[in-house]
């Protein structure tokens, strides 16, 4: 009980706002440089002995992807919050959450088929990894139409919640879709029992420009999240005052 009260006072969106008013620079900034970092070790990276200069596109294809990962993993727990504890924040932070995790699937999506067509000669298959990722960008455009649907706002995130929660069990299927199935998609080479099978001078920029995906995501969260709040607030504001003009009137 007292883990669900200093979450509860933690989720308060006050404190959320001076909390990250405070964490979010910092964020930015972590952010900014691990990218710049990353992206030096990328480009000096040698060519892989098979996928030549190719290779390069994995150092944003792979973080993409783990991040369009995560943030649905993200927006399905803050549902969940939503619809069990009705906590206000929760509803904001997944709704600000959707639209970022589909630009990361999409940029996952376009790089993955820039890579395709040199390596497998083709833009696109219908294999189980790719259609996997490529429904869990169609789940991420449901939930954020689904959100805006209805007239009333509490309708429409209840409803998206539930939506997202549902998707929630197309995120195995990606991770395992490799194990499960016959895919044209290589198996994991990163997370996987026995450690990585890539060179380290390889997955060292890799790792790095994973880390900078990471940080960008949660900083851009952060950011969509205080903006949603203070755009609630002003609305709310503005009903106040009409309600109070109106009533001088009467």
């Amino acid at each position: 009980m007292a883990t669900l009260s200093n979450f509860h006072r933690f989720a308060n969106p006050a404190r959320f706002m001076r909390l990250t008013d405070v964490l979010l620079p910092w964020l930015a900034f972590a952010a900014i440089a691990s990218l710049a970092v990353g992206l030096v070790m990328a480009f000096r990276a040698p060519p892989d002995y098979q996928q030549g200069e190719t290779v390069r596109i994995m150092f944003v294809h792979v973080p993409a992807a783990w991040i369009g990962m995560m943030c649905y993993a993200c927006m399905a727990v803050a549902s969940a919050v939503a619809l069990i504890w009705r906590h206000p924040l929760a509803d904001v932070a997944a709704q600000a959450a959707a639209p970022l995790g589909a630009g990361f699937t999409l940029i996952c999506l376009v790089t993955g088929s820039l890579w395709g067509a040199p390596m497998w000669g083709t833009w696109w298959v219908w294999d189980a990894r790719l259609t996997s990722v490529l429904i869990l960008f169609f789940l991420y455009l449901g939930y954020i139409a689904l959100a805006n649907a209805f007239d009333d706002p509490e309708r429409g995130a209840r409803a998206a919640a539930i939506l997202s929660l549902v998707g929630a069990v197309n995120l195995p299927i990606i991770r395992f879709s490799v194990v499960w199935w016959n895919t044209l998609h290589q198996p994991a080479s990163v997370v996987r029992m026995g450690g990585p099978t890539i060179d380290p001078a390889i997955l060292d920029p890799l790792l790095v420009m994973a880390l900078a995906f990471q940080l960008m995501f949660i900083a851009l969260w952060i950011l969509r999240t205080r903006t949603a709040l203070i755009r609630r607030k002003i609305d709310t504001l503005r009903q106040r005052a009409a309600f109070g003009s109106g009533a001088e009137r009467d």
